[in-house]
This record gives C-alpha cells, structure tokens and sequence, in this order.
C-alpha cells in the first residue's frame, strides 16, 4: 500500500515536472517571437514618424515590397540559389577535405608534429584576405567564390576534429591494442565513434564560415547571389536590397544550422 502510493506521488511529480517543461519552453518561443515582432514594430513606426532616416534605414514594409517584386521577376531566386549552391559545395568541400586530413594527421604524428606551426598561422590567419589572391589564380568566376569558401572553413575543420581525435580515452585505444587491434580498428571502434559530436560540431562552425567565404568572394567577383546584391544594392543606393539579403541571409544560415541539429540528434539516437 505504501509502495503504491509513492509511486502515485512520484508519477503526479513527475507530470507536474513535464508540465513545466513544456511551458517553459511555450514560452521561450512565444518570449523571441515577441521579441521579433516589436522590433519590426518599433523600425516601422520610427521609419514612418522620422525618427530616422528611412531612406538609409529603410522599412519593414519596404523590404516586403522589395522581396515580392524580386520574387516575381525571378532575380530573387536565382540569387539566392546562387548563393546557397556556393555555400553547399564550399561547405561539403571543407568538411571532407578537413577530416580527412584530421584524419592522416592522428594516423602520422610525424606529419602532425611537422605541420602544427602551419595550421596555427592558417587558422589564426584572416582567410578572406586570401580572396584577392585565388581570384587571381582562379579567374573571375564560380570557382573562385567556392575556393574562398573552402578555404575559410578547410583550417578550422582539422584543427577541430583533430585536437578531438586526439583527446580520445587512451585507456580504451591501449584495450584494443592490448587485444591485438589494428590502429585501423583502433580509429574505427574507438576515435571515430567517440569523435561524432566532434565532427558535428565543426559542422555547426562551418556553416557560417562558408556563408562568410560565399558572401566575400561575390562581393568580389559575381554577377549574381546575395553578396551581389549586396554590394550592388548599396553602390546605387538600395537599401532595400542590402538589407533584404541580410535578413535571407540570416534565414539560411539558420535553416542550414536547424538542418544540421536534426542531423545530430538522428546520430545520436542511432548511437544510443
């Protein structure tokens, strides 16, 4: 009887605890919804008093109309799929190229001793500087805009799966070993399995640093995409333009990061 009524307790606790997580979390939302929405609110209402200037901070409402009519011609979306093919292959390009590279460094500490001075300068080196330089090798077209991309994301990818490839349990690397495992074994039961969330997490990084590259090599060298626009919009004063690239910006961006959430969490439940 006593049982029965702790567990009675312990689940009307339980249910009490879950309701409150839930409301917590119908809250957050609604908290940034509202957020976003007094914002646009309080922009479009001190573009339309003056109390700035909405001819070089424009308005929500403008930026809609700008949106639509973009749309209906069709230059909205070939830049924008310019621009999301860019990120994609600079992005895919990156990651691969920078774990396998993590990956012959932890296989040859030999070559990792020797590299390590270079990958420090590269990674704290301001990669879009370089961009000028790969136009030049490159010319003046897609490939540019990808290698710029590629090579904004390539450095923080080994540096970051590497220094997780490194920090694995010694204590489960030496029971393989004891067993007479292989180091190919070695990296496949044990570093590669317990490196997941590392790499996901590099995958999260790489996101905005590739749309970083994209959007460095359009200013430079496209004839269409976001940065384009960009850089168009504000040589002839259309602030629109700017600022409705910026806001698709921001929405890819975080599409591409939800996308890569959803990512981890199927892995992980996998793994489990």
């Amino acid at each position: 009887m006593w049982r029965e009524c702790k567990t009675a307790i312990v689940s009307h606790e339980q249910a009490v605890y879950l309701k409150k997580l839930r409301c917590r979390k119908y809250t957050i939302r609604t908290m940034r919804w509202l957020i976003l929405i007094s914002f646009l609110v309080l922009w479009e209402v001190a573009a339309q008093r003056k109390w700035v200037d909405p001819f070089l901070c424009s308005r929500p409402t403008e930026i809609w109309h700008t949106a639509v009519e973009l749309a209906e011609s069709g230059m909205l979306w070939i830049h924008i799929g310019t621009t999301v093919w860019e990120t994609v292959v600079g992005f895919a390009l990156g990651t691969i190229l920078g774990t396998l590279t993590a990956v012959l460094l932890w296989w040859n500490h030999f070559i990792s001793d020797v590299m390590e001075p270079y990958l420090v300068v590269l990674n704290a080196l301001p990669k879009t500087a370089l961009a000028p330089i790969i136009i030049v090798w490159l010319g003046n077209n897609q490939k540019s805009i990808i290698a710029v991309a590629l090579l904004t994301s390539v450095v923080v990818t080994i540096m970051t799966v590497l220094n997780g490839f490194l920090q694995t349990e010694e204590e489960k690397i030496k029971l393989i070993r004891v067993f007479g495992g292989s180091k190919w074994q070695v990296f496949r039961m044990v570093v590669l399995p317990a490196n997941i969330p590392c790499i996901i997490n590099a995958l999260k990084i790489n996101v905005g640093l590739s749309f970083v590259g994209v959007i460095v090599g359009e200013f430079l060298v496209a004839q269409s995409g976001l940065g384009f626009l960009v850089i168009y919009g504000s040589q002839v004063f259309k602030i629109p333009w700017v600022l409705l690239s910026v806001v698709i910006l921001s929405i890819l961006a975080a599409l591409l990061y939800q996308g890569i959430s959803c990512l981890e969490k199927f892995v992980l439940h996998r793994r489990e």
